[in-house]
């Protein structure tokens, strides 16, 4: 049934990505409408976030926020659709990186890193990366597809440029591997997920709340002595993006425990003070919070 479902479906989702960026922004705002006006998907999820975020705001500046934000959320998924067939060209004009040189610093150092990011403007593109660092391999974690033809076919796709995707199940392993053969890598996490609060081993602030955050990228920068890196991503017009890097630590291990968690934290909750609508609301970002709030 999944290979059938896949089958069926491919298809058109491969002859989606192959319009041009006209077309698809077009359609784009047609589906904007709809979700919005008609299907009202996880508006109040939406709006419920924001409210917690921005308490000091009015409804109405935060109806614009979220008006916003929905244009967004559809060009991210109609660009993630164009990213199976995207041309090296293309990704390369629509998608820089300020400071690369960074990196380059690292890696001429025979360092290993783990790479920080988040569920903000596009993440995804940034899988085009390897394309200028050529002594590291490139890997990026992520939640295993359901359907296994079309997980094929999300890490082929990303493997043009020679990004690894790696499910969260095997990372540790490719890790402990890569490090024992000095293989030098590049491993990225999005780290602005919740993790179940009975798991949590550290809660921290963010966005005025207090809440439990996922750690396993700085425990294991320590385990291994990987530099800490954070990219950040701005918008700089609609289908295009600046990827900007921050060295958090370069040895992991002379920081305190978590002190690098958060650090990472507030570094991104400036980035979504100054233009929340390029974040992601739809997940309910704060399920899980302090017992006393």
């Amino acid at each position: 049934m999944q290979f059938l479902i896949f089958i069926l479906v491919y298809p058109f989702i491969w002859i989606f990505s192959i319009l041009p960026f006209s077309v698809l922004y077009f359609i784009s705002d047609g589906i904007y409408y709809l979700l919005y006006y008609i299907i009202s998907y996880r508006k109040e999820i939406v709006l419920h976030n924001l409210k917690l975020a921005f308490p000091e705001k009015s409804n109405q500046e935060l109806t614009i926020i979220s008006k916003k934000f929905y244009r967004h959320f559809i060009d991210i998924f109609i660009e993630m659709i164009k990213s199976f067939t995207i041309s090296e060209k293309e990704i390369v004009r629509r998608f820089k990186f300020t400071n690369i040189e960074i990196l380059d610093d690292l890696v001429s150092k025979d360092r290993s890193l783990i790479l920080l990011g988040s569920h903000y403007a596009n993440w995804e593109w940034i899988f085009n990366l390897n394309l200028f660092i050529k002594n590291a391999k490139g890997y990026a974690v992520y939640k295993k597809l359901r359907n296994p033809y079309f997980d094929k076919a999300a890490r082929e796709s990303r493997e043009r440029y020679n990004t690894a995707l790696i499910t969260t199940k095997n990372i540790i392993k490719h890790i402990e591997h890569n490090t024992k053969n000095d293989i030098q890598s590049i491993y990225g996490f999005l780290s602005d997920q919740s993790p179940k609060s009975k798991k949590a081993h550290h809660w921290s602030t963010f966005l005025g709340r207090k809440i439990p955050v996922i750690t396993g990228s700085e425990m294991l920068a320590k385990k291994h002595n990987l530099a800490v890196v954070s990219f950040t991503v701005k918008k700089v017009k609609r289908g295009f993006y600046e990827a900007t890097f921050n060295l958090l630590a370069e040895n992991p291990n002379d920081y305190k425990d978590y002190e690098i968690t958060d650090s990472y934290l507030k570094e991104l909750e400036q980035v979504i003070y100054k233009q929340p609508e390029f974040y992601f609301w739809t997940h309910k970002r704060f399920k899980h919070t302090e017992p006393d709030e």
